[in-house]
């Protein structure tokens, strides 16, 4: 385990661990909290999935009472000597292998740090109980599950991806967890995330890079595809919201609670509640660049859905009034971003 450590000697105030913090949203998810006045920990791999150059500057722009250690989730140890080290008050978990089509291709990466890397973080805060663990997993768990909007207590039983399959493999081991050592969890999924430091790998950023270059963009499902998306600052502040949300077992929020009746464990939808269609986008991105989208139209690619769609009521009756940035201001805020960063 390799360290760069920029932190002061504060100590008096929170202190959060953030796993996957160069990634797109724990980047984000360190900055609003280091905003707040917590003290960060922040950890990652810097694999090299995609452009580790872009990591580093987004790494760059953390300022404050910021400590980052270098190392993989999954390295048996790492995680339990972490928390030996430190007191964790909060446990943000971002990182995982991401990416639907690439599980295809490198199941293993998934099962690494999807699941291994989930397990050492929950073995980790056994021995060193943090006061809220809060667990990324994803929109993909609903799987099959054609109910929509979707709600967190639908089945979500049937995997379309192993990726999916990983991040409800690592709900269900937070569960036990949860019960068995009185851990507190709360597990996100996660609706289409976008916004400015995004993954290259992502439809936003691959869409426009393609339209700016007028090269063609492909188009799964001759573009009858919907999806939630949400912007990365909506997200973080439901993410943050959420850290005073602690679960208590029998304390339902609501009717629809998806509170388990033998832990302190719950799930919640973090999206913006209202399905695009993915035609829609593109217009969007096209306003933004100037510039009409050549289209490659193609079918429906393995392991992919046609729509997600979140059911926001529960992460509404904890947090209150959320906010909602508009589909065209975000793509904006995103074009503007990228031509500044690739200027």
């Amino acid at each position: 385990m390799t360290r760069a450590s920029s932190h002061t000697s504060a100590t008096s105030h929170k202190t959060a661990l953030v796993t996957g913090a160069a990634g797109f949203i724990g980047y984000h998810c360190c900055q609003a909290l280091l905003a707040q006045g917590l003290r960060v920990v922040g950890l990652d791999v810097m694999s090299t999935y995609y452009d580790v150059s872009l990591k580093q500057d987004r790494l760059a722009q953390l300022a404050g009472d910021f400590r980052f250690v270098e190392g993989a989730v999954e390295t048996p140890g790492l995680l339990l000597d972490l928390f030996a080290e430190e007191t964790f008050d909060v446990v943000i978990h971002l990182a995982a292998q991401a990416g639907v089509r690439y599980s295809i291709d490198n199941p293993r990466a998934y099962l690494d740090s999807n699941i291994a890397g989930t397990f050492e973080l929950l073995e980790a805060a056994r021995a060193h109980p943090p006061a809220h663990m809060l667990l990324a997993s994803s929109s993909s768990a609903y799987g099959a599950n054609t109910q929509m909007p979707y709600a967190e207590c639908a089945p979500s039983d049937h995997p379309l991806s192993f990726y999916a399959a990983t991040k409800k493999a690592g709900e269900a081991m937070a569960h036990s967890y949860a019960h068995l050592y009185d851990l507190p969890i709360t597990l996100f999924r996660f609706f289409t995330v976008y916004g400015p430091w995004g993954r290259p790998d992502m439809a936003l950023f691959k869409f426009t890079k393609a339209i700016l270059a007028g090269e063609a963009i492909d188009v799964y499902n001759h573009g009858d595809m919907s999806r939630d998306f949400t912007y990365i600052d909506d997200l973080v502040a439901g993410i943050v919201a959420l850290i005073d949300a602690v679960p208590v077992a029998g304390e339902r929020a609501h009717a629809s609670d998806s509170l388990s009746p033998a832990a302190s464990w719950r799930i919640v939808n973090l999206g913006n509640s209202k399905p695009v269609q993915l035609t829609e986008f593109i217009t969007a991105i096209e306003a933004a660049t100037g510039k009409v989208a050549i289209q490659n139209l193609l079918p429906m690619q393995a392991g992919d859905l046609p729509a997600t769609w979140a059911d926001t009521t529960l992460l509404e009756a904890l947090t209150g009034e959320r906010q909602h940035t508009d589909l065209r201001s975000g793509v904006a805020r995103f074009v503007a971003w990228y031509c500044s960063y690739y200027s």
